[in-house]
């Protein structure tokens, strides 16, 4: 029984062909696209002014040098969040819960910032190592503390949003099935337990939303830092 719950987690695969790219790539053509028209429809005004606030919001604490990752960000963005949504309708698959995954978009992406930082202002970036006024007989254990928290970021960057999704996925399939189980036996209470999985999936559907953003903060945070 503990194995079917985790089932809903591996990655679809059909006639032996791995579908994690199809997965990913679908997504974007649930967006309409943007036309050169003067006056656009109703979807494609309020997908652009969600775009342009978003944008402005997550570049407000950004220097100007970091503005050149704005497609970059808001496109991640738009991204996970269609990703994460589009995991809680039935019958479908996470592309997020893969641990993979997210790695591979955490560690790039915290590596370029780190790349930047070093080239642009390498006393600046490598200052961190060290917080000002330290006592001697503390410095090499602080530098070694720093550098493993530095290394840590993309780690925690992945892990994070993981773990969020992943223990959401279970949470309702543990309680959807205790309500299937419930019904015949005590109708009020599988009643109660269906209501507790309504309001659990909108919670769901915030932490969706949360963990996607608080993704590309963290990230933006971290050009903040190097730029």
């Amino acid at each position: 029984m503990m194995l079917n719950f985790f089932d809903q987690f591996l990655s679809p695969v059909y006639l032996g062909i791995p579908l994690m790219a199809l997965a990913l790539v679908l997504p974007w053509y649930l967006y309409p696209t943007p036309t050169p028209r003067w006056v656009n429809n109703r979807l494609l005004t309020l997908q652009a002014w969600a775009i342009n606030r978003f944008t402005q919001q997550l570049l407000l604490p950004v220097n100007v040098g970091g503005h050149n990752w704005a497609l970059l960000l808001t496109s991640l963005m738009v991204l996970l969040i269609t990703l994460n949504m589009l995991g809680l309708l039935p019958y479908t698959f996470t592309p997020t819960t893969q641990l993979s995954l997210n790695m591979g978009l955490a560690v790039p992406l915290w590596l370029a910032t780190l790349i930047i930082g070093l080239r642009n202002q390498p006393t600046a970036a490598l200052g961190h190592l060290l917080p000002e006024g330290t006592p001697t007989p503390l410095i090499p254990v602080l530098i070694i503390i720093e550098t493993i928290s530095l290394f840590i970021r993309p780690l925690a960057l992945g892990v994070r949003l993981t773990a969020n999704l992943t223990a959401g996925h279970l949470l309702i399939q543990l309680i959807a099935t205790a309500a299937f189980v419930l019904l015949p036996l005590m109708p009020t209470v599988a009643i109660l337990t269906t209501i507790l999985l309504l309001l659990l999936t909108l919670l769901e559907v915030a932490v969706a939303m949360i963990q996607a953003y608080v993704f590309v903060l963290l990230l933006s945070l971290y050009l903040q830092e190097n730029v």
